[in-house]
């Protein structure tokens, strides 16, 4: 039966209704979950799949973890053929080269969903977990070389058979931690997230059927495709080609192509794998993916047809494109520095079109230790908030989390210390310069944790550290991303990637994120705004003199 067959209403309902799935399968995973990463941070994501893998609909969360789902998804189906697959089979998989795309840290579920005697949906969960095992606390290694080193690996498996737990992979992976209690909270929340999804999903197949629900998801899938198309007819055709140096002086070189019936990526031309910053290939298709979609169609269905007219080109063996076994546990900050690589190159052949550069990196920053009141491990993971680019007509936002990363949140102060082996002295705006124009690029922070004990360690992963956001229209550029430990009596020690620094009690690990870029001539910001950036904080009475010739 074709669509045009069916109420459109109906459609209407039942899609919007997979969004509400996905939203209260995001909302009972982090209730229940275990680890802070998960409830206050919200380092997770969840989605609904059509029966061949296709993502149809997306909870809240993080946009870059909703797009591996679907891509898992069609990993599991390629490795056990759907005559295999039972009701109540779940199944879990975190391993990249097995579809888990990110880093061992990143625990993919999926369940499918059975109506009529065949699989007509899956539910999909994956959340960041802290500790994994491997060769360090975090699971976390910028020394790391292979991803053997970095935790154990779960390929694709079928962790419950028809609703009967395989106890030998929840022993491996409980074995396989620093952190035990946290991983068997944080496994069984995401396995109680995926069965609500289908429970709901039953629900509304019992009141609508089968048919009609897998026919609304195909009416949706092809909404998506028309809005990518539309507003891909808008946009000036040609081949456009950027190349942008990195923190540690490698070339990242793009060419984007924009045909008739293709928004083409060509990332070929790149440096080789190297240590564990690297990416899958499906790693960098989602870069690709939120990329287009922020330029072209914010507003449509994020769905497996809007993707359609996306195509991605990547050598094997790159940092792009790593292949077996290379390591990918700061796969992360490769993400976003394609993400941007893409929005800078869009910016600079469609100006006014994309905002100035933002703080772009993740700022995964992992202390942990000894507890110095319970004696027990812990390991805090916390990606840090930065400072936005401005654009024409509005000033950058302050000390949010990068649009690569989400709607996510840092974890609150009082959170952190309760329930890590560390004080939290100061989370304010960072008072550096940078970012000056017509509108200014936001403020991003400075926290300071001092720590408790000693034999505490501290890994960071941290780009644009060297490199800062770019300005646009004679806007100034940003300021880096950093982490200073302060040790009484001694000279700072800054970095950006390290692995195990130790850390004795009353030390400081000082975090200070970048400002955004600047739009405009700073000479033309007006005297007004000046100020207010002075009541604000924003802006010291001498640097508003400077560099605006305004007198506080």
């Amino acid at each position: 039966m074709s669509a045009s067959s069916y109420d459109p209403v109906t459609f209407d309902i039942i899609q919007n209704g997979l969004e509400a799935v996905a939203d209260e399968m995001f909302a009972a995973q982090r209730k229940t979950s275990m680890s802070a990463i998960i409830y206050e941070v919200l380092d997770l994501g969840t989605g609904i799949c059509d029966a061949n893998g296709e993502i149809a609909a997306s909870g809240a969360g993080i946009p870059a973890f909703v797009g591996v789902l679907d891509k898992a998804v069609k990993r599991i189906i390629e490795k056990h053929p759907p005559q295999t697959i039972r009701p109540g089979d779940l199944f879990a998989s975190n391993d990249p080269y097995w579809g888990g795309v990110t880093h061992l840290n990143d625990m993919i579920l999926a369940m499918p969903v059975f109506a009529d005697g065949r699989i007509v949906a899956w539910t999909a969960n994956i959340a960041h977990w802290n500790d994994v095992g491997g060769n360090v606390p975090g699971s976390m290694s910028s020394e790391a070389t292979e991803i053997f080193q970095e935790g154990v690996r779960i390929p694709a498996v079928k962790l419950i058979d028809a609703g009967v737990p395989n106890q030998a992979v929840f022993d491996i992976l409980y074995v396989n931690t620093r952190l035990p209690d946290f991983l068997r909270g944080d496994l069984w929340a995401g396995i109680a997230g995926v069965r609500i999804g289908e429970r709901r999903i039953l629900e509304m197949i019992e009141k609508y059927g089968a048919d009609t629900f897998t026919a609304a998801i195909e009416d949706f899938m092809e909404l998506g495709e028309r809005r990518a198309r539309a507003a891909l007819a808008n946009l000036r055709k040609g081949v456009y080609p950027f190349e942008e140096e990195q923190d540690d002086g490698a070339i990242h070189r793009i060419t984007i192509e924009i045909t008739d019936s293709d928004f083409i990526i060509d990332l070929r031309d790149n440096p080789p794998q190297k240590g564990s910053s690297n990416s899958s290939r499906e790693g960098i298709e989602i870069s690709a993916q939120l990329a287009f979609k922020a330029f072209t169609d914010t507003q449509a269905p994020g769905n497996g047809g809007f993707f359609r007219p996306l195509k991605l080109l990547t050598q094997p063996g790159t940092v792009f494109h790593v292949v077996e076994p290379g390591a990918l546990g700061y796969y992360a900050e490769v993400e976003i520095r394609v993400f941007d690589l893409i929005l800078r190159c869009l910016a600079h052949h469609f100006p006014g079109v994309i905002p100035a550069g933002n703080f772009a990196s993740i700022c995964g920053t992992v202390i942990g230790g000894k507890h110095p009141d319970t004696g027990r491990h812990y390991t805090i993971v916390e990606p840090q908030l930065g400072g936005w680019g401005a654009q024409q007509g509005r000033d950058g936002n302050s000390a949010i989390f990068s649009g690569f990363h989400g709607d996510t949140f840092n974890c609150p102060a009082e959170v952190a210390e309760a329930r890590y082996g560390l004080d939290v002295d100061e989370l304010a705006l960072n008072p550096e310069s940078g970012g000056e124009g017509q509108w200014r690029g936001g403020k991003g922070i400075s926290v300071r944790y001092r720590v408790r004990a000693d034999d505490n360690f501290l890994s960071v992963g941290y780009t644009r550290s060297r490199v800062p956001p770019w300005g646009q229209a004679g806007g100034a550029d940003g300021s880096p991303n950093y982490v200073e430990v302060l040790r009484l009596g001694k000279a700072a020690e800054r970095y950006a990637f390290a692995t195990n620094v130790p850390l004795s009690k009353g030390d400081v690990v000082h975090v200070v994120t970048g400002v955004g870029g600047g739009y405009g001539d700073p000479r033309k910001r007006t005297s007004e705004a000046v100020r207010q950036d002075i009541r604000n904080g924003y802006l010291s009475a001498e640097s508003a003199e400077r560099i605006y010739g305004v007198r506080g």
